[in-house]
């Protein structure tokens, strides 16, 4: 007989429908659930049916206690992710948002700017983490103090969309250009580039922005297209699933909440720039960009741009902190990483497509640089 799972889960936004695309990826895997979906809004009171509903488990975004309490008062197995809170007793799973607040600060950093920016809400748990994590790695790179912005999301004290943009411009004009934002995600990122928009002030060349959830819709809205950090939502919902089928064959509840990594950086125009006032070494960097997955060398490099080797190595160290070469091998694992998630594509395939002359030399590289074998990364990333 299959188990009767309800689903309570946002369907307005790009990653709730991306925690659902991982529940059903693993349904269609095991074949042992009947679904029951709510089609609701993350701020949608707790339906009226869960008094009176007789199912096996619930996989829930919960946003509110008063929706935690009607779940947890049907003695079902539940796993929560939400991620607008602080810790919490319940089983859990959820992005990794330190990691991503750390990428969005990497991909910035990359660029070489200097003057960093938040833009994030008041009260919610998952943006405040991601500022804690980019604020730290900006502070590590660079010696001016981090700009925040907050304000309310949701409810009474929110501003009209006016008054909104009003005060995040009012923001903006305290920030010296050329400067970066990371937005705590797409929505609050198309909010920076039309406020940008408003004061003059171009993006790329002036000012950078990088929003989160790679909502393709809203991210193409935006002039320029916004960049922004892919979280793995998908991957968040299987491994969700996961945890209740055991749940419901009677496991004891993990005690930690479960993080699932982010998977990259969708870039697009408002952060495609280098932000060196050194022309030949921001054409060389570029140049990297564009061909470090080709087997590209450093004399290579220096051959197809008017600069010395010393110069090169001097100033790539001053403005990104490495090597040239450590430079090419950095974009080289980026790609790596974003095959390894996306495709299913062996390490020898991958060794030959990011420009590996060895695949054994591709092992060594990717442990270097991340830490983790290529197989423990493409596990977690990929249950």
């Amino acid at each position: 007989m299959k188990r009767h799972v309800a689903l309570i889960i946002e369907t307005s936004s790009i990653y709730g429908r991306d925690l659902l695309a991982g529940i059903v990826r693993y349904m269609r895997m095991h074949d042992q659930w009947s679904v029951f979906l709510e089609q609701r809004d993350l701020f949608k009171q707790p339906p009226t049916w869960l008094d009176d509903w007789h199912g096996h488990g619930i996989i829930s975004r919960a946003t509110t206690s008063r929706l935690i309490d009607a779940i947890s008062n049907t003695g079902v197995p539940f796993v929560e992710l939400t991620d607008r809170k602080g810790a919490t007793e319940l089983p859990q799973v959820r992005s990794n948002d330190a990691a991503i607040g750390r990428m969005g600060a990497e991909h910035l950093l990359e660029r070489g700017f200097e003057r960093f920016g938040f833009c994030g809400y008041k009260g919610e748990a998952w943006s405040k983490r991601r500022e804690d994590a980019f604020v730290g790695m900006v502070h590590e790179k660079s010696s001016e103090p981090c700009s925040l912005y907050h304000s309310t999301w949701q409810g009474r004290a929110a501003r009209n969309w006016e008054d909104e943009q009003q005060c995040i411009r009012d923001w903006l004009r305290t920030l010296t250009p050329p400067f970066a934002v990371m937005a705590c995600n797409d929505i609050r990122g198309q909010q920076v580039i039309d406020a940008c928009s408003k004061l003059g002030l171009a993006v790329p060349e002036q000012a950078v922005v990088i929003g989160v959830d790679n909502d393709e819709l809203l991210c193409r809205v935006c002039s320029p297209p916004l960049s922004s950090v892919i979280p793995n939502a998908e991957t968040v919902g299987f491994r969700a699933a996961e945890v209740l089928a055991g749940l419901m064959d009677g496991e004891s509840p993990a005690s930690e909440v479960q993080l699932i990594e982010p998977l990259g950086v969708a870039t697009r125009q408002s952060t495609d720039v280098v932000a060196i006032d050194d022309r030949d070494i921001a054409a060389a960097l570029r140049y990297i960009r564009e061909h470090a997955c080709r087997g590209l060398t450093v004399e290579e490099v220096i051959r197809n741009n008017p600069v010395s080797r010393s110069t090169l190595e001097r100033q790539v160290r001053k403005y990104l902190g490495r090597t040239p070469q450590a430079e090419i091998r950095f974009v080289q694992v980026k790609r790596v990483r974003e095959l390894l998630i996306s495709t299913d594509l062996s390490a020898e395939q991958i060794a030959d497509l990011c420009g590996f002359e060895h695949p054994e030399y591709l092992h060594v590289v990717f442990k270097r640089v991340t830490g983790m074998t290529i197989g423990a990364f493409r596990k977690q990333a990929k249950p």
